[in-house]
């Protein structure tokens, strides 16, 4: 008898709130034997797959993670073995979530994948309060950056600031300092701009100011990781939005 062989769903959990997990990420947990789950993700997610094993796998910024590499093997292992794996992450796992890293992968292992997109925290993270990261009259575009790279270097700030669009910073809160003082250089230093800690949780925090006073307001209000930064000006049409002044929101 020929040996059944696993597959692997790579599931986004959404930005944080677990009533924002999709319909199919549910389906999918459902059939899971096996799932790993990351740090970020809310544990009550879990719900929907009472019958799996449960592997924590997290990444978190400044913290101990679990090696890029060994969730890879550990998914083909389990593959190979017969499991269904649910590799669940926070926001979608092919926005700076390394979901591309682990397709490829498991296609050169030889494993079937499914992937299961999640709201991004980019957009589901500003909408929450109040922030469109589109908008016709304030902002017909939206670049997504991150700040933490594999080789430590940084974006040309000089240039996303050239480009009009709204930026949306991941895992930007240990530079928030170098970043806004490249933007202040770059001539938007009135511009509005948020810190949002926890969004869409009950832990959610945040600050609006400009891109000129956001990182002492944030170092004020004692926010830290994980945090989006969003700069543009629809930031001005977040909910209780006063520029320059510090603000803590919580849910």
């Amino acid at each position: 008898m020929q040996k059944r062989v696993g597959k692997v769903y790579l599931i986004g959990a959404g930005p944080g709130d677990p009533e924002l997990l999709t319909l199919k990420a549910v389906r999918a947990l459902a059939l899971a034997d096996v799932v790993l789950i990351d740090d970020l993700v809310d544990r009550t997610v879990l719900a929907h797959a009472p019958q799996a094993r449960v592997v924590p796998v997290g990444k978190r910024g400044g913290c101990k993670s679990t090696p890029q590499a060994f969730i890879e093997k550990l998914m083909v292992r389990l593959a190979r073995r017969g499991a269904v794996v649910a590799r669940v992450k926070g926001g979608d796992p092919f926005v700076f979530g390394r979901g591309g890293e682990e397709v490829l992968a498991l296609a050169a292992a030889g494993i079937e994948c499914t992937v299961v997109p999640g709201i991004t925290s980019g957009v589901g993270v500003p909408a929450a309060l109040g922030i469109p990261v589109t908008h016709r009259d304030m902002a017909r575009g939206v670049t997504f950056v991150t700040a933490h790279t594999r080789d430590g270097s940084g974006p040309d700030w000089a240039a996303l600031a050239r480009t009009g669009t709204t930026l949306v910073i991941y895992m930007g809160m240990q530079r928030i300092v170098e970043i806004t003082a490249a933007l202040v250089a770059a001539g938007i230093g009135s511009t509005p701009a948020a810190v949002i800690e926890h969004g869409t949780t009950a832990a959610e925090r945040s600050v609006i100011g400009s891109v000129s006073t956001i990182a002492l307001q944030a170092a004020a209000a004692g926010l830290g990781s994980p945090a989006l930064i969003v700069v543009g000006d629809v930031v001005a049409l977040a909910r209780q939005a006063v520029p320059a002044l510090p603000q803590q929101r919580s849910a």
